[in-house]
Order: structure tokens, then C-alpha cells, then sequence
């Protein structure tokens, strides 16, 4: 099966908006963020997704939370996974402070991620996780709003197709602001940080 990776030109864009990012957190002032600053961001504003218990939701619903959104398919063999634990690892970490955090996963599969199957696999990885779909449309304008990358690779049958998607986390803080982009290897370590800085702004 294909690796589940972003092509290489979708990487240098977000490597050089994450350059820019990091330049424009050296100004005075600036919050002393482990992920890539992007605080003011023209896009990911929100999304209209249902999640795995069939309810509507938006990004208005997690007012006074710090929210983590990713995105991926619960059919890939090595990012999605590995950055979910990677995510329940910092709620580890977090302690109590996990409480005013709620982590979205959003599926660019929803062909084969139904309801049912995002129960399973989120809950499989921390309990407090949410999953997200939409219809094809709504997948795709989401994906588009947050300037996400996938494309489908065919596989050896119909129903055995991978995905290459972009790998990136976006955090917002408790207003639902837009603030961070996390990479999946340093989730672990570096979203702690940053969730405890951006809890502290509203202490």
C-alpha cells in the first residue's frame, strides 16, 4: 500500500508558510509557540461537518476550548495513526488542563469512513476524540478551506485505494481563532506547549 504522505510540492509550500510564520513570530511581543505561528490566517475559518454521533457540527460549538483539527482516513497505514497517539499522548501530558481541549478528526474518506467505523477508530486512540465527515462536496470544500492536499491511489481492488493527504495539525484557541500549524513528529512534545501558552491568554 502507498504511503500516506503529501507530493513533494504540496511539502515546500507549507514549508515556506511555516518559514514565514516563524519570522513573523520574532516580533516583539510574540507568543512563544513550538508550532509555526499563523495567527491571522485568511483561511480555515470553519467547516459544516456531522460528527460520529450524527450530530451538525461547527467550529462555533467548541467555543472556550482550545481545538486540535486533523485531517486524514482511517484506512492509512502510518501519519493518521501515528499522529492520533501522538495527539493522545498530549492529552496525557495536559492532565486536567486536557479538559478544556477537544480534538477533531475529519475524514477525507467518507466513502468508507461512515459513522460507525469513526467511533471505533477515534475512540480506539482517546475516548474525549471526535470524528468528523461529510458528503464528497462537503469534504472537499472543507479540505479546500483548510488547504489540505489528498488524492486518491488506486489499489489492488475498488475498495483497496489509499489516500496522499497533507499531514499538518491546526490548533485554534479558545475564541476560534486560527492560531497554530503543528507537524505530526512534534506533536507530542511541542502541543502541550502551546496549548498551555494559548490556555494562559484567557486565564
Amino acid at each position: 500500500m502507498r504511503r500516506c504522505s503529501s507530493i513533494t510540492t504540496w511539502r515546500s509550500s507549507l514549508a515556506a508558510l511555516a518559514a514565514l510564520a516563524a519570522l513573523a513570530a520574532c516580533g516583539a511581543g510574540a507568543p512563544k509557540f513550538k508550532g509555526a505561528d499563523i495567527t491571522g490566517a485568511d483561511y480555515g475559518r470553519d467547516f459544516a461537518l456531522t460528527d460520529q454521533n450524527g450530530r451538525p457540527r461547527r467550529l462555533e460549538d467548541f467555543r472556550g476550548k482550545v481545538v486540535v483539527l486533523f485531517f486524514g482516513y482511517t484506512h492509512c497505514p502510518d501519519v493518521c495513526p501515528t499522529t492520533l497517539a501522538a495527539l493522545a499522548q498530549a492529552m496525557r501530558h495536559l492532565g486536567p488542563e486536557a479538559s478544556r481541549v477537544q480534538v477533531l478528526f475529519v475524514t477525507l474518506d467518507p466513502q468508507r469512513d461512515t459513522q460507525a467505523v469513526l467511533v471505533r477508530y477515534v475512540s480506539a486512540f482517546d475516548a474525549r476524540f471526535l470524528g468528523l465527515y461529510g458528503d464528497e462536496a462537503a469534504t472537499q470544500r472543507t479540505a479546500k478551506d483548510f488547504k489540505i492536499f489528498y488524492q486518491k491511489q488506486p489499489g489492488a481492488t475498488p475498495e483497496g485505494y489509499s489516500l496522499d493527504h497533507s499531514s499538518q495539525s491546526y490548533v485554534f484557541d479558545t475564541r476560534g481563532r486560527l492560531r497554530l500549524l503543528e507537524r505530526a513528529q512534534e506533536l507530542d512534545t511541542a502541543l502541550p506547549h502551546d496549548v498551555r501558552v494559548l490556555l494562559k491568554e484567557t486565564s
